[in-house]
């Protein structure tokens, strides 16, 4: 189990700190975790109607945090590319869940309206409610989020998950509802110092989700700040992509998503970096590359700056000479798409903060070898 902690810094308040955790794969997790990644993107970013999702939570770095008075855990995956909290008030039989019991909160106020998620294979779905939120040791009172009771959309996948649900990180134009998201009712708690948070993500090392500004031990040099294109997920514009000093394609937009686990570009440039690579597909979801020849470089521009991410950085997993490629194809429609999905791939190699109050990111390069007590 790899342990990461969300650092909370907020106001004169003693640092508060949460443990994440991400499970680590061998090989053949690692390859279905690909293939179940492609699926669930393609059913959140719209680029399918008909999904079926299997292991990609595997891939992904999680975290608690707790609902109501007193306070009931749940385990989320924080998700800058969507914009909803949702727990579930049952779990499906054998997947023994953390479930919301607001028979059991003394702060618990009725909604009832509707809240419903469509994947190709269901819904997630099930109502709102209003019920303080603690994270780190903020609390908001009287925050609305979805309490769950059919997750069939996320089939066998969420039964074997680690995580109970998503905290949604993403801005108040995607959220199911147009209820107010988790950090922006945060940002409205002023128990913040600064309107912004920080993922630094461990590669076979610990690593923090900072909430309220910024942590000077998880990177090195300056930031690039890059103007959000829109206010719905994190997006900004892309100056473009090169394989090994090459352009590839002409999108124009890219997104920075910790809640995708790869590197994600429309189908045609994909399968032209694939073939430019050999890399080998499986079933048109993974691809696979040998590792003894494999010496690409991938570079994206953003702001004037690029970024680029080496061999080792675009591998998540090798056995014998085969490596699992941390890309994957979707197209997603318009007015979103098409665009690039920056995954923890990308910010593994590059500590992204996330300036809600300036609407902007900032990237820069993440340190290593850094060392968190937990």
């Amino acid at each position: 189990m790899r342990l990461s902690t969300v650092l909370f810094a907020c106001g004169a308040a003693e640092v508060q700190r949460v443990g994440l955790a991400r499970r680590e794969l061998d090989f053949e997790e690692m390859r279905k975790a690909v293939a179940g990644q492609n699926q669930e993107l393609h059913a959140k970013m719209g680029g399918s109607t008909d999904v079926v999702i299997s292991d990609y939570q595997n891939a992904q770095y999680y975290g608690d945090l707790t609902v109501g008075t007193p306070g009931q855990k749940e385990t989320v995956i924080y998700d800058t590319g969507s914009s909803n909290l949702w727990v579930p008030n049952k779990s499906p039989v054998l997947a023994f869940k953390k479930v919301y019991n607001h028979e059991k909160s003394s702060t618990y106020k009725a909604n009832g309206t509707e809240f419903k998620i469509m994947y190709g294979s269901g819904p997630v779905s099930g109502m709102f409610s209003q019920d303080t939120m603690t994270i780190g040791s903020v609390e908001v009172p009287e925050y609305t989020f979805a309490e769950v009771n059919d997750t069939s959309g996320l089939g066998l996948a969420y039964r074997a998950g680690k995580f109970d649900g998503i905290c949604g990180m993403a801005w108040d134009a995607i959220s199911v509802g147009g209820v107010k998201t988790p950090f922006h009712a945060l940002v409205d708690s002023q128990k913040l110092d600064v309107p912004v948070f920080a993922f630094y993500l461990g590669n076979n090392a610990p690593g923090e989700l900072v909430i309220g500004g910024v942590d000077s031990k998880h990177y090195t040099g300056d930031f690039s700040f890059v103007p959000l294109s829109s206010e719905t997920y994190w997006a900004v514009g892309l100056d473009g992509v090169k394989l090994d000093g090459s352009a590839i394609g002409s999108t124009k937009t890219a997104i920075v998503d910790s809640g995708t686990s790869l590197l994600a570009g429309p189908s045609a440039d994909v399968k032209a970096i694939a073939s430019k690579l050999g890399a080998k597909s499986v079933l048109g979801k993974e691809y696979i590359v040998d590792c003894d020849t494999f010496k690409s470089s991938m570079t994206f521009s953003l702001g004037g700056q690029e970024y680029t991410l080496d061999s080792k950085d675009l591998v998540l997993q090798a056995s014998g000479n085969q490596c699992i490629l941390g890309l994957t194809g979707i197209d997603v429609p318009a007015p979103a798409g098409p665009l690039w999905i920056l995954g923890d791939v990308f910010m593994r190699k590059y500590y992204v903060q996330f300036d809600w109050g300036q609407k902007r990111i900032g990237v820069a390069t993440a340190a290593s070898g850094m060392s968190v007590v937990v």
